[in-house]
């Protein structure tokens, strides 16, 4: 978020702005975030989670800079240190939490990502289930609790998450609702926010946050991998409470409390999504699983409404076969983009890095 300060005599220079739209020059694996280094990984491994927080296997990593400016990272389904990977996904391990929270203060990644420690009960080493979940059969109940997005805003912590009924084919899935979850203090205690919640046909049953210029910003997408993406904002006082939302229409502007008047920004299909805004190229940055495409993609934009760029591959499948969860490492600066990307096979996170420039560099 920018922070506007008065200078008595010297005004702060506006960075300038650069032509075209921006696109990916270079990618590569930095280390490795969670879970036990495999044989014949030639990359980091700073955080050896499967020893120090039972964390081993894993997903997602959904990263934002919280209000003590530590960085939180929200994870998805977790599973114990006996967790070894198979076909894909988390198999029979056990200590099955449906989410866990991490937290860092590491600035440079090129190295990798040193987590500070994870969230855990009192006396334990173990990283704890943060938001609760019934943990009933799939396709049965409440299945599981899967964090999509998290944001600082209006002095508080939020994180969206969605309420998993069942998991169908590959990128399908079926959710019982979504809502919003609050901690004020600094991410030790979650309470949900009883005015915030989608139902299962919403158009924001998965989010990505960002915020500028007092606005809190929502990407959306229906359940699963299939959809486009839609856009609501809020005031940062007002995210807690779902009538204060206003959804963009593309005929009719931002319409308030009528989330079925929000018409897509992004075409499908869209996958797990985050979104910056890069004041280097002064531009809007969003990153998402492209199911068509069999790739993570990155576009931009000078708006979050509309006029976003065609999408451009950031990481292939070919390359990292069952790969998803593109979540961007907190920073608004610069020309390298840190992200937190998700195997299936291996059931873990990677730290990824992509070096940006703009057309005509």
């Amino acid at each position: 978020m920018p922070v506007l300060v008065k200078v008595p005599v010297f005004l702060k220079p506006e960075p300038a702005v650069l032509p075209g739209n921006v696109i990916v020059a270079h990618v590569k694996r930095i280390a490795r975030v969670t879970g036990a280094t495999r044989a014949g990984e030639r990359f980091p491994n700073p955080n050896q989670t499967d020893i120090r927080y039972d964390v081993g296997g894993t997903d997602l990593g959904i990263a934002w800079r919280m209000g003590n400016g530590t960085v939180g990272l929200f994870f998805g389904d977790t599973y114990g240190r006996d967790f070894k990977p198979g076909a894909g996904g988390p198999g029979e391990a056990g200590n099955w939490r449906s989410n866990i929270l991490a937290f860092s203060s590491d600035n440079n990644l090129s190295d990798g990502l040193t987590l500070n420690g994870m969230l855990t009960a009192g006396g334990m080493t173990a990283a704890k289930e943060v938001i609760a979940s019934r943990h009933d059969p799939d396709c049965n109940g409440e299945h599981t609790m899967i964090p999509t997005a998290a944001i600082h805003a209006g002095g508080a912590d939020y994180v969206h998450c969605m309420n998993i009924h069942c998991w169908g084919t590959p990128g399908k899935w079926n959710i019982n609702y979504a809502g919003l979850f609050r901690s004020t203090d600094n991410g030790k205690t979650w309470h949900s926010c009883k005015g915030v919640r989608f139902p299962a046909a919403s158009k924001f049953a998965q989010a990505a946050f960002t915020k500028k210029d007092g606005w809190v910003y929502m990407l959306g997408t229906p359940a699963g991998r299939h959809g486009p993406v839609y856009l609501l904002r809020a005031t940062e006082k007002g995210l807690a409470f779902r009538q204060q939302f206003a959804y963009w229409n593309e005929a009719r502007g931002w319409v308030k409390g009528d989330e079925a008047m929000a018409t897509p920004v992004i075409e499908a299909p869209a996958g797990e999504m985050s979104v910056i805004y890069n004041e280097t190229f002064r531009r809007w940055i969003v990153v998402y699983l492209d199911v068509s495409r069999k790739a993570l993609v990155l576009r931009d934009s000078e708006q979050l409404q509309r006029g976003w760029s065609a999408p451009k591959t950031l990481v292939n499948a070919a390359d990292y076969p069952g790969l998803y969860g593109s979540f961007i490492y907190p920073s608004q600066n610069g020309t390298e983009l840190y992200f937190l990307m998700s195997v299936w096979k291996d059931y873990n996170v990677f730290l990824m890095k992509a070096d940006l420039k703009q057309e005509g560099e």
